[in-house]
């Protein structure tokens, strides 16, 4: 009876001190994350553009605040405006390549069909600014393409950037700017890194009204902005 106590509280000790060790452990190699808490990032995206009724009062408010961000554009609407092409540059904000066409069917016929559709709206940035980008964004996102387009991309050399949140100004018809900017507040998936999905296309006045709003909420929440 007495050796079955002891085996008894053997184990309960033997248990506490694993116990106790794994702590110790957790603690000391806790992992650290490139955006943590204390460095809670978002990234303020802009597709479909640039247009003469959005982009620049989209720049202009960019200006007010004092913030930065990516504008992914599209190469038939830039050869018409390189002047504001030159302004996004001038005022430190970064481009990245989203379509020459944006036409799905077209692009997305076949690996080859979206190389080159790549390869044309580059080769509008680098004809305007003389620089050439490797940043993209698939029309529509990459969510539910075909892998092998997906995978030509990548092995083109290109980075590809989706999104994780959105205020939804292509997908809610006429939507108000106090609806725009409770998407943009609600919809992040990853409170700590976040890639804000908009739009400079043409008729995107509401999103003009609603960015200033978004961007200081995310002030408010010590948000750091920053480009891809």
């Amino acid at each position: 009876m007495k050796r079955k106590i002891v085996r008894i509280g053997f184990c309960m000790f033997l248990t506490a001190l694993l116990l106790f060790c794994y702590g110790r452990y957790q603690t000391l190699h806790k992992p650290v994350f490139a955006f943590g808490q204390e460095n809670k990032c978002i990234y303020l995206t802009f597709d479909d553009g640039p247009s003469d009724s959005t982009t620049p009062y989209i720049l202009d408010v960019l200006r007010e605040e004092g913030v930065h961000a990516t504008f992914f554009i599209i190469g038939r609407q830039a050869e018409l405006r390189p002047a504001i092409i030159e302004r996004i540059y001038q005022s430190g904000h970064a481009l990245g390549i989203h379509s020459y066409s944006h036409e799905y069917a077209e692009i997305y016929a076949s690996p080859a069909a979206l190389l080159e559709d790549i390869k044309k709206c580059s080769a509008v940035l680098e004809s305007i600014l003389g620089l050439e980008t490797d940043l993209y964004r698939f029309p529509g996102g990459s969510y539910s393409l075909r892998q092998e387009l997906v995978d030509c991309v990548k092995k083109a050399g290109y980075r590809y950037v989706d999104w994780n949140a959105s205020c939804r100004d292509a997908e809610i018809p006429g939507a108000s700017p106090d609806e725009l900017f409770r998407a943009a507040r609600d919809t992040p998936a990853d409170r700590s890194r976040i890639v804000l999905l908009l739009h400079d296309g043409a008729h995107r006045q509401n999103t003009v009204a609603a960015l200033k709003k978004i961007i200081r909420y995310y002030k408010e929440q010590g948000y750091e902005f920053r480009t891809l």
